[in-house]
């Protein structure tokens, strides 16, 4: 008999903009916000995640308007607190899981620099299911390793020779104009994902990281 991760549906109340932003980034990695969530939990330490500031429930006046769907107010629309729904296995707290959310935002942005090197699975205090058997243990690592990739930029066959390509290696929008601050925070964050000591290092990814620094600082 085949056993399977389980899931649990955790309903996390934030901030409208922050909403919009973490349902943004996801959408331009082509992942859910579980995964999102997901990939820090597991790549970043546990106590580098709970020191990161907790962005926090939305403000009083910040509320969203919903048309109930079922029971004796079917029809009657009702004003609630902004929320995501995150689908993760059980353990995890709702304030970590947006303090994970708000990590990601930062790294994106190349406002928050963390090295991953010895990272982590964050832990969870009792064991919620059995033991993953062998081949669902492989199958959850490959699609642990499509979710850093999708987080990665795809090396360039031929090098960075362009500006656009260093735009795009450093993960920004064609036709960018980043300053000098902008370049070097992207560079510093990227630089710890992809430098060859870290954990998901790559040698080809880091030099043209290089490739494009020099390019965009020598125009």
């Amino acid at each position: 008999m085949t056993s399977t991760v389980l899931k649990h549906s955790y309903t996390v109340p934030c901030a409208s903009a922050f909403r919009i932003r973490v349902e943004q980034l996801a959408a331009r990695r082509n992942v859910n916000v579980g995964d999102l969530a997901r990939s820090i939990l597991l790549v970043v330490p546990a106590d580098v995640i709970a020191a990161y500031p907790d962005p926090g429930e939305p403000g009083m006046e910040d509320r969203e308007t919903i048309v109930l769907k079922s029971g004796p107010a079917q029809g009657r629309p009702w004003r609630r607190k902004p929320r995501l729904q995150v689908r993760l296995p059980p353990g995890h707290e709702v304030p970590l899981i947006r303090q994970a959310l708000a990590l990601a935002l930062a790294m994106d942005g190349g406002e928050q620099l963390v090295r991953i090197g010895d990272a982590r699975p964050a832990p969870v205090e009792k064991p919620v299911h059995e033991p993953l058997p062998t081949q669902e243990v492989a199958d959850e690592m490959e699609r642990l390793q499509t979710i850093i990739s999708v987080l990665a930029f795809e090396p360039l066959p031929q090098g960075v020779k362009t500006r656009g390509e260093a735009l795009h290696v450093l993960g920004f929008p064609p036709g960018a104009e980043p300053d000098l601050r902008k370049l070097r925070a992207k560079f510093r964050m990227l630089a710890t994902i992809h430098h060859p000591d870290s954990l998901y290092g790559s040698h080809l990814r880091m030099s043209q990281l290089n490739q494009a620094m020099d390019l965009l600082r020598g125009e």
